[in-house]
């Protein structure tokens, strides 16, 4: 009887051996990855010119004009996006995954993977080739089924775009429309919109429309990191000024004051800032 009790411990301290060593393995192979996808872009990332916003603007205005031609996506709109996700590029995610909205892998993600912890630890991030897949990625992730009304908005409508991203559910911070808006009209983004014709509206809306309705059933594709209400909100303390804030958070004093609509160098204890990390 001893003996089986004995016997009986072992195996309970060898499962629980192996139970940990498993959890070890994992996190391990997280790292290892990690290491692996730094080290493969070591030589970009040594190289990296930090962008400004507007030298961020100047380098992808392009693929988001492509992009708004092909699917109707204000250029403005998904510009604003990149410059607030990626930190006008400069976020780790952005430098070493070339991620610059945030888009998470699935099960049918074939490609490269980053880990970094997010909503939960070692979350799952797309990495791309280069930045302009990530903007392409962007367009395919809009087209989904809770988004389909957008694209029968006018395609230099981006205050409409703006809108509509949070009421069909894109981000959870309230005030995201606003923050959006703001951008658009702090660097006067929608000058690289442009109107359609009725005719042209229609062919783009029945294209688009067309593939959202061959994806209805289908798993989705990907999942966005979500910004949480307060992420890139600042609420001042006593002692703050306009540039220890953009200090704190990598950006122009211009730039804060741009983002808030501030006309003048006073701020008040409790005022609440959009901030751009």
């Amino acid at each position: 009887m001893q003996k089986q009790i004995y016997l009986l411990l072992v195996a309970a301290v060898c499962l629980a051996s192996c139970s940990a060593k498993k959890k070890t393995i994992s996190n391990r192979q997280v790292r290892q990855n990690n290491n692996t996808i730094k080290k493969q872009n070591q030589d970009a990332i040594a190289n990296y010119q930090s962008y400004t916003s507007l030298s961020y603007i100047e380098r992808f205005k392009g693929i988001a004009i492509q992009e708004m031609n092909q699917y109707g996506i204000p250029a403005s709109i998904t510009l604003a996006q990149g410059l607030f996700e990626s930190g006008s590029g400069n976020s780790d995610l952005a430098k070493v995954a070339n991620n610059h909205f945030g888009i998470k892998c699935t099960s049918d993600w074939k490609g490269k993977s980053y880990f970094k912890d997010d909503d939960s630890a070692n979350e799952c991030f797309r990495v791309y080739d280069n930045p302009d897949d990530s903007y392409r990625d962007h367009s395919a992730f809009l087209k989904r089924k809770n988004y389909a009304r957008l694209f029968e908005l006018d395609k230099n409508d981006y205050e409409g775009w703006a809108r509509g991203l949070k009421q069909c559910g894109y981000a959870t911070n309230p005030k995201y429309p606003d923050l959006l808006i703001n951008i658009i009209v702090r660097y006067h983004l929608d000058q690289y919109d442009r109107p359609e014709g009725e005719i042209a509206k229609i062919k783009r809306e029945d294209r688009v429309l067309t593939q959202i309705n061959n994806n209805i059933g289908k798993a989705d594709t990907d999942t966005i990191a979500k910004t949480k209400p307060d992420d890139k909100i600042y609420t001042v303390k006593q002692g703050d000024t306009l540039y220890n804030i953009s200090k704190r958070f990598g950006i122009t004093v211009d730039e804060l004051k741009g983002l808030n609509n501030i006309v003048d160098d006073h701020i008040a204890i409790g005022q609440k800032l959009v901030v751009v990390k």
